[in-house]
């Protein structure tokens, strides 16, 4: 394949769904008298801007047809896309067929994303949002980016226009390889939103993971750096997802979003999603440092802030419900990194913007309901785990008392709490809980007793009546002897282990109440 340096530019094919910046940019190919090839509601709006333009019709011979299913697949399209210029056999094949040769193709395709993203949106819909004409030119136009150019990204448009002017209608070959390989990752990203949009419906059955799983990942933003100020970071969205999530939700305030802030938000929406009523969550480093519920979104976060104010300060905080003025006045009384909320009266909000720092951030109302989407990924040097999200909801008719002491209603209902929030802990977990509210956490140790003693070093004092619940069986009865030396009341815990009985037998000498879910909760 000879290296052409400059490829000028003298005939174009532009066919675009998103049309921002298309008229100023064929208004340059203009200038450069290069003769514009278009179709449909691309070519009408050219020439209603006053741009002149050859319909694909008179080029191809024939007309739009099927609802314009077909209209770009045709040998004079892609035969003038495809001829190499270098080559003359294929040089005289065009001129033997009357083909005209085509130099650039500007297209992007249908809104397959936003499309799918509505909702209520039929299977009909979604498919004839899948672009078919689109795909095919832009993958013609990238393998001959030795002698044509392709854009798909209007982005692109007035980096291009000032190359076109400088090099007097021509552009480079590094050019040209640039965009050949971001057209290829435009296609290979839209065939990814297809796959997942399809694979992921109720009606489709497929209870095997994928041989290949083509990831379709849309960039939001470059951050200033990762984890560590010597990293650099990306944050990428799933472009068909409409779970609320922190890679959809609108910024109203603050400083710009940094890798660990992303990280610590996502943590503390996922943790308020699981509840409808009145509830608050503050974050530090991943793990809820506090969790509450109660009457009303103010003293939720009053109680979460006080379960452990000391490692609150400079936290991240996730609120259930919209957020009015009285709790507004208390978020604002300390230094919070983030809220995200599902909502701000216009009061609260004026409020919160006296912090000029504190990054608030609104996300649709998921108790209106929403279908998880997606997979849990985890990534390890070399490939990716891949499994099922963790959105098993506790259910109190299967869960199995295994104890002499029965719980009462407000055993279940701290329980409950409890066995909630520990899903969202770093395995070894526990967490202490007493009348809607986490007092004691104990994340990440190595062995089930430390986490259960550093729970109750951090509840200073109120495991006295608290419950208590482990993502994972008891190994041991260690952790019910310590358990029961604070003051716990009941547990909740998966079971299975070897030493149930042994557990249990621990837990009926001290008098607690034990309850057993059948499935555990580990977060690595």
């Amino acid at each position: 394949m000879a290296k052409l340096n400059f490829v000028e530019i003298r005939r174009a094919l532009v066919s675009v769904s998103d049309k921002e910046g298309i008229i100023d940019f064929a208004r340059v190919l203009k200038d450069f008298n290069v003769e514009i090839i278009s179709t449909g509601g691309t070519a009408r709006a050219l020439k209603e801007a006053g741009i002149p333009v050859i319909g694909i019709s008179d080029i191809t011979g024939f007309p739009e047809m099927m609802d314009g299913r077909v209209k770009t697949l045709h040998p004079r399209v892609h035969g003038g896309l495809l001829a190499r210029r270098d080559n003359p056999e294929h040089m005289n094949a065009l001129q033997e067929h009357g083909i005209p040769a085509i130099d650039m193709v500007v297209v992007n395709l249908y809104p397959f994303a936003r499309t799918v993203a509505r909702e209520g949106v039929s299977l009909e819909e979604a498919i004839e949002n899948i672009d078919i004409g689109g795909p095919s030119m832009i993958r013609s136009a990238a393998k001959n980016f030795a002698g044509v150019a392709v854009v798909v990204d209007p982005s692109r448009y007035a980096e291009i226009a000032e190359e076109l002017k400088a090099n007097k209608g021509a552009l480079s070959y590094g050019t040209r390889e640039k965009l050949a390989v971001e057209a290829f990752n435009h296609t290979a990203a839209y065939d990814g939103m297809i796959f997942r949009y399809l694979s992921g419906r109720k009606e489709v059955s497929h209870p095997e993971f994928p041989k290949q799983l083509p990831l379709s990942l849309t960039k939001i933003q470059d951050l200033r750096y990762g984890e560590n100020p010597h990293q650099s970071a990306a944050f990428y969205a799933e472009g068909s997802s409409s779970e609320p999530s922190v890679a959809n939700a609108k910024q109203l305030w603050g400083k710009e979003l940094s890798f660990n802030n992303i990280i610590d938000i996502d943590a503390a929406l996922e943790i308020i999603k699981d509840f409808t009523e009145p509830a608050a969550v503050v974050i530090k480093h991943t793990n809820p440092c506090g969790t509450a519920i109660a009457d009303n979104i103010t003293e939720a976060y009053k109680r979460a802030y006080a379960a452990d104010s000391l490692s609150a300060f400079g936290g991240i905080v996730g609120l259930s419900m919209p957020v009015d003025v009285d709790t507004a006045n208390e978020l604002t009384s300390t230094f919070l990194e983030a809220v995200i909320a599902p909502g701000y009266l216009p009061e609260a909000l004026e409020v919160l913007k006296t912090k000029k720092n504190l990054r608030i951030l609104s996300v649709t109302d998921w108790k209106k309901g929403y279908t998880p989407s997606g997979f849990d990924i985890k990534k390890v040097t070399g490939g990716m785990l891949i499994q099922d999200r963790d959105t098993l909801i506790f259910d109190r008719s299967a869960a199995k008392v295994v104890t002499e002491a029965q719980p009462d209603e407000r055993d279940w209902c701290d329980l409950a709490f409890a066995w909630k929030m520990v899903k969202h802990l770093k395995s070894n977990a526990i967490l202490l809980a007493a009348d809607g509210v986490t007092v004691g956490v104990g994340v990440g140790q190595m062995s089930r007793v430390d986490a259960a003693e550093l729970a109750v070093k951090k509840a200073q004092g109120r495991a006295e009546g608290a419950v208590m619940a482990s993502d994972a069986f008891f190994p041991f009865r260690d952790a019910i002897d310590a358990a029961a030396a604070a003051g716990i009341r009941a547990i909740i815990q998966p079971g299975g282990s070897i030493r149930d009985e042994e557990v249990i037998a621990a837990a009926n000498e001290h008098g607690i109440t034990m309850v057993f879910t059948g499935y555990r909760h580990f977060k690595h």
